[in-house]
């Protein structure tokens, strides 16, 4: 029903405009400047390249500071280029392990800001604004800014957030609700399933780092629980209280003093978790997704790398080289070279409690294994080969040029300040920065690769479908499977359809159930909705007329997007009025979708061949996988629920994805009948990068279409 639907949505070109006055300006520009090139040939080896100054010492903003008797450590950076202020509080407290109310931490910075003993949510957001200002909170931090004039009485509100919160049933429910819709919607998405995966594996269920919400976890939180963890661990003397703006030393030491410094100080829980211990051999941990038409690939294992080691800087070289963008190795090999994915990258990340390295991508499932040999051999690569000199100077200059760009921005002093105080930096690690990220040579990042990439010693999550992933992954380890929340599961077995279950009485039994026998009884159908696409509500509206007239338009605030017209034999496909050409499997799948049953076409028509394939689980639900050739060769699966017969899903593939083919899934929910016909009431065309969500809204089954009705 949707087969065309949103095809080209977002295929727009844009052309780039060359000035004729803009080229003469250029030329104009080397003439002037021809005298200086000829000069400066007679005295420079054009053959060597000049070589690079030394690096020189960051000068930073000044940042003064101060404590309070609490312990409550206060950095102000003083910048008057705009009257606004901007404050952060930041708790230093260590990872807390939630258990069985895993989310916790997450509720409670949200709540926090739901109200205080003197305003609800509503009078405190109408005070906030009041002031043109903002306020933010988490489980570790409450931040704020205004305009100057208006600052101290957004640091006083703030402060009452901090000291008199509310914590308001009502919201917690609220915050509740919407952590529950969340964790349901992860449940299938592949990337926060690979995330869970990975926490599990590398941390444990005993670490802070491997815990996962769950929805029991989620319930299980109360307003008590929320208010002895701020009790427990929002201290004085593990805090930073940091202004940035148009404030002076003492005006922040005023404000300070005045609502932060009866702040009790206290002693915080340190906790001392286990080491997390990489595995002693390779492991390929998969998550059967059956649904999937692309695996999500991460090589992960932990690190010894702490904020402010010596290593930490010429790692970040190392990794920009291997995969920290779209110049990196992993990036060309993988996209540019094999055009496996969107995109590949690696990260290596210091943590206080134990770092970690992860290298990802998404790829078609058929590419899996070779994907998975292209990321090792890069990683092999790095460890054993030195890299050019030109790599390396690359990588150094990217790092510095962000680096510096960092420092337009006040924040970042305030930010140095801090994370020198959290990490226990050197007082000059950044004044050093530059040098240090100068100093690293290409002998420097093989040591850090051969250190901190150890292929023989990591986890290979995949996320995907494991019949059609799982083929040569044993060379690369030890197979393993997982289900979403981490836990080990025997490898899936394939279901096979029964000997006498052919392709066709799929079909016939799939028309019968999607109500074949009611055509016989319908001239017309309307069918109009919703449609949801990136974060933009669509509406769409399909009219039928039996035989052979079909209409399907895309608008957006009244304005047509997409206009589908079967007519009399002729097909047309416009978008923004302009009209598409159309091949004739585009036609042959535009007849298919104006016969309101696909499945009753197939029948009615020569040269439609259907093969079985396996029985897969589609939602929970065991389907029937048919392969099905159209007589204009077009390919494509649909899948049939065992026992009722309904179409669940369909998947068909269009060139032009920069990774290959692009897969397109269909899934089909919640049918209801009209007049013995089926009709899906939400259907998500999945595209991979995008989804879309129908939601129909009306049916009207023999309204009195006409064939003048479609223009």
């Amino acid at each position: 029903m949707h087969q065309l639907l949103f095809k080209r949505l977002g295929n727009f070109q844009y052309n780039t405009i060359i000035k004729n006055k803009l080229m003469k300006r250029f030329i104009l520009t080397l003439l002037l400047l021809a005298p200086i090139a000829i000069w400066a040939q007679e005295n420079i080896n054009r053959a060597v390249p000049p070589p690079p100054g030394p690096a020189k010492a960051v000068e930073l903003g000044k940042t003064e500071k101060f404590t309070l008797p609490n312990g409550l450590e206060v950095i102000v950076v003083r910048n008057t280029k705009l009257p606004r202020v901007s404050v952060s509080l930041t708790v230093n407290r260590d990872p807390v392990l939630e258990g069985n109310k895993a989310g916790l931490t997450s509720m409670a910075g949200q709540l926090l800001r739901s109200g205080t003993a003197t305003m609800n949510k509503v009078a405190l957001d109408d005070a906030i604004d009041f002031l043109g200002g903002n306020i933010y909170a988490s489980a570790t931090s409450i931040s704020g800014s205004a305009l100057s004039t208006n600052f101290k009485k957004l640091f006083a509100i703030m402060a009452d957030i901090t000291f008199h919160p509310s914590f308001p049933a009502d919201q917690l429910e609220k915050i509740r609700r919407q952590e529950l819709s969340g964790l349901a919607q992860s449940k299938d998405d592949p990337n926060s399933i690979a995330g869970n995966v990975v926490s599990k594996l590398l941390y444990g269920s005993n670490h802070p780092y491997g815990e996962i919400e769950t929805d029991s976890t989620v319930k299980s939180v109360t307003v008590a629980d929320i208010k002895n963890y701020f009790a427990t661990y929002w201290k004085p003397n593990i805090s930073y209280l940091v202004f940035v703006g148009d404030i002076t030393k003492e005006e922040a030491k005023e404000l300070a003093e005045t609502y932060y410094g009866k702040w009790e100080r206290g002693d915080v829980p340190k906790p001392q978790y286990p080491v997390p211990a990489n595995p002693l051999k390779p492991i390929i941990a998969i998550v059967d997704r059956p649904v999937s038409v692309q695996s999500v690939i991460n090589f992960v294992q932990t690190e010894p790398l702490k904020p402010g080691d010596a290593d930490v800087i010429p790692v970040r070289v190392m990794n920009n080289i291997l995969g920290g963008g779209a110049s990196s190795r992993l990036f060309m090999n993988l996209r540019e070279k094999h055009g496996f994915t969107y995109g590949a990258y690696s990260a290596v990340n210091p943590d206080k409690l134990i770092g970690s390295f992860n290298a990802e991508a998404s790829v078609r499932n058929e590419k899996t294994d070779s994907a998975v040999g292209e990321f090792l051999k890069e990683f092999e690569l790095i460890r054993t080969t030195p890299v050019s000199d030109t790599e390396v100077e690359l990588s150094k200059n990217t790092l510095s040029g962000a680096f510096a760009r960092s420092l337009e921005n006040p924040a970042t002093v305030a930010n140095f300040a801090l994370n020198e105080a959290i990490y226990h930096l050197p007082s000059d690690y950044y004044q050093n920065y530059l040098k240090n990220i100068a100093a690293v040579s290409a002998d420097t990042v093989m040591e850090m690769a051969k250190k901190y990439i150890q292929p023989e010693h990591m986890y290979t999550v995949i996320v995907g479908n494991a019949k059609q992933v799982v083929s040569g992954l044993d060379k690369y380890g030890t197979i393993q499977y997982y289900n979403v929340e981490g836990n080990p599961v025997v490898a899936p077995v394939a279901k096979k359809a029964d000997a006498g279950v052919s392709g066709k009485s799929i079909i016939e039994k799939a028309a019968a159930a999607m109500g074949n026998a009611a055509l016989k009884d319908i001239k017309d159908l309307e069918i109009s909705g919703t449609a949801g696409a990136m974060g933009q509500t669509l509406v769409f509206d399909q009219k039928y007329l039996l035989p052979g007239y079909f209409e399907q338009t895309l608008t957006i605030q009244g304005m047509l997007l997409q206009k589908q017209l079967t007519k009399e034999g002729t097909y047309s496909f416009s978008v923004q009025g302009q009209e598409q050409p159309l091949k004739d499997d585009d036609k042959e799948a535009l007849a298919e979708s104006a016969s309101m049953l696909p499945e009753a076409y197939y029948l009615s028509k020569d040269g439609y061949t259907y093969t079985v394939k396996d029985i897969e689980s589609i939602e929970g639900n065991d389907a029937y996988a048919v392969e099905i050739k159209s007589p204009k060769g077009r390919t494509f699966t649909n899948y049939y629920d065992v026992k009722t017969g309904l179409k669940l899903k369909s998947v068909t593939e269009k060139d032009g994805s920069p990774a290959g083919k692009m897969v397109i899934q269909t899934f089909y929910h919640d049918y209801k009948s009209y007049n013995g016909l089926q009709v899906p009431m939400k259907t998500i065309v999945d595209q991979g990068r995008l989804k879309i969500e129908l939601d129909v809204k009306d049916v009207k089954v023999n309204k009195g279409l006409k064939s003048t009705d479609f223009k």
